[in-house]
């Protein structure tokens, strides 16, 4: 009764969904339950599947085989119907989702064609089929006797024993040790599986059973294409998913493939000469990447890493290992909530990586262009926000605007060093932060909180384009009053014409002390002109500072400096401060 229940749920919270994703089937989104070699066979497992499930369809895949699927739905909806029809078992447990690339011909219905692709159209009528409790593995009558199912199990290799233990346990029907040994766990499954695809359950699987059992285990496999690729100049040899991803280019030490259809899948292999301080200078660069998000485990240790990242849409996994002097290693990118087919196209290849002799020319793409926000053909990851800041004290605590850490699920500096609010004030707009580790500035700010004279000059360092530059510039202005605009306290305005980049940065006077900290330019209600900006004034960032249990620098010095010491301490303690979403 529950399940019929969940089915009719089911049906209605998607069935006005799947209706509006088939009007739009280019862009809709399937599950596919299974796959087979034959197109008799497939209509006649498309024929069993429509008889209790609806939105059943057949297309014909690049691979030659013919997938059976069901949708379109929207990406959320189809997820949904994936979990449900796995768990009452309607489906096969490795049934996963894809997309309408992958399609091709459509053979089911009969004479449909619902994504203009062409449709089979010399109908193979489907056999009569013995009625089946469920849907499952393909059905068909048994081949061999118990006997000689036994005498050809016999001449199994021990490595494929395991993948039969490993397709039942896939399918839900094992869930003891795989050890390639056949006793009563293993015969039981093998009965229950028979049982459930109306085969007598004899407890020996004949050469036909064992075949349909491993072809729906590997049918994920089946789907994006795996197959052997050898690729002499990176001197690696390993399985992948050229179904979904083809050579692009190389661009030492990657060699880059791209997706070739609508799953935006990637694979990079890694091949470069080097040794333990290389391995762990690609282990950091590798974390830098826009393929691999923040989230995750990863782990350099001896003459390898791995590296694991969840986020933003994609699951990455990258694994390097240094021998003989050669870096060899890969990443796979896989888009989120397709997990399934992800663990076992990466099993796949973990499994079948094999290293040549060779390995990538470290001139290999030499003449690709060129950006500072690539690392070999690859994106660098970009903050959400930058803005500047500087050093408050000397174990690095460092002030900055609050902008740049609301929001984010990590803070940085340039370097990488993560850092912590120590405390915030919100009605101001100033944070303090904290880095996870002391540091050492080359310099500190030391606070003026002697009124400045209007008109005098200032200036204030700042990371102008959010780092583009690599390093802080200076802009120069004037006091143009020691009160906001509203006349509030703790606040002046300066005469000066700042970048988004600059808010944070620490302003000076003509003596190289700090006088205040530049706010970020106004984005609600009026716009100021150009050439009008606030600052926080040095008294109450000294309050803010004792509020985070620091004590401020006070400054000492009443001598001009002249602009090559202002530019050397302004390079010293103005950082830029990285909101990572």
């Amino acid at each position: 009764m529950t399940r019929i229940f969940v089915a009719i749920l089911l049906l209605i919270t998607v069935g006005l969904r799947a209706a509006y994703a088939q009007q739009g089937t280019d862009a809709g989104v399937w599950v596919q339950v299974e796959a087979q070699p034959s197109l008799r066979e497939a209509q006649d497992r498309a024929q069993v599947y429509a008889n209790a499930l609806p939105d059943v369809n057949g297309f014909r895949l690049n691979s030659g085989w013919y997938a059976i699927v069901i949708g379109p739905y929207l990406r959320a909806d189809a997820e949904q119907v994936l979990r449900v029809y796995r768990a009452e078992r309607q489906i096969p447990s490795d049934s996963f989702i894809t997309f309408s690339g992958a399609l091709g011909q459509q053979f089911w219905p009969i004479g449909a064609n619902v994504l203009n692709r062409g449709a089979i159209t010399a109908p193979v009528q489907p056999e009569p089929q013995p009625e089946q409790p469920q849907a499952g593995l393909t059905p068909q009558p048994s081949d061999e006797t118990r006997s000689q199912a036994l005498q050809s199990e016999r001449l199994l290799s021990g490595q494929e024993r395991k993948d039969l233990q490993t397709a039942l346990q896939a399918a839900g029907f094992y869930s003891s040790t795989i050890d390639g040994a056949f006793g009563q766990g293993t015969r039981r499954s093998m009965a229950e599986w028979q049982r459930f695809n109306g085969f007598e359950p004899t407890g020996v699987l004949t050469t036909a059973q064992r075949k349909a059992l491993m072809d729906d285990y590997n049918a994920p496999l089946i789907s994006v294409g795996m197959a052997r690729h050898v690729d002499d100049r990176a001197g690696i040899s390993v399985d992948l998913p050229l179904g979904v991803v083809a050579f692009d280019r190389y661009e030492a030490p990657f060699a880059h493939f791209n997706p070739n259809g609508d799953l935006d899948a990637r694979v990079v292999l890694i091949s470069q000469e080097g040794s333990n301080t290389t391995l762990r200078a690609l282990f950091e660069a590798m974390q830098s990447l826009e393929i691999v998000p923040l989230n995750g485990p990863r782990e350099l240790r001896g003459d390898r890493f791995t590296i694991e990242g969840r986020g933003n849409g994609i699951v990455s996994y990258t694994q390097a290992n240094l021998s003989n002097g050669k870096i060899k290693g890969f990443t796979l990118v896989w888009p989120e909530g397709d997990d399934a087919r992800r663990a076992r196209v990466l099993a796949a290849m973990t499994a079948s990586f094999e290293t040549t002799d060779g390995v990538l020319d470290a001139a290999a793409g030499a003449n690709a262009e060129q950006s500072i926000d690539l690392m070999s053909g690859l994106q660098l990851r970009k903050p959400r926000l930058s803005r500047s800041g500087f050093f408050a004290d000397p174990n690095g605590l460092v002030l900055t605007v609050a902008e740049a850490v609301q929001n984010c699920t990590r803070v940085t500096l340039e370097d990488g060093q993560e850092l912590q609010t120590a405390w915030s004030d919100p009605e101001l707009g100033v944070a303090v932060l904290r880095p996870n580790k002391t540091l050492a500035p080359m310099a500190v700010a030391a606070l003026n909180e002697a009124q400045p004279r209007l008109q005098s000059e200032v200036a204030v360092a700042g990371y102008s384009y959010e780092g583009a530059l690599g390093a802080p510039t200076l802009t120069y202005g004037k006091i143009a009053d020691i009160r906001g605009l509203n006349g509030e306290a703790g606040v002046t305005r300066l005469s000066l014409t700042a970048q988004p980049g600059d808010a944070g940065g620490p302003v000076f006077d003509d003596h190289g002390n700090v006088v205040g900290m530049l706010l970020p330019a106004q984005t609600e209600g009026r716009t100021l002109p150009r050439d009008v900006s606030l600052a926080a004034a040095a008294d109450r960032l000294h309050e803010i500072l004792s509020k985070a249990g620091a004590t401020a620098q006070t400054a000492k010095e009443t001598g001009q400096v002249s602009p090559d010491e202002l530019n050397r301490r302004a390079t010293g303690m103005t950082v830029l401060v990285n909101c990572w979403g």
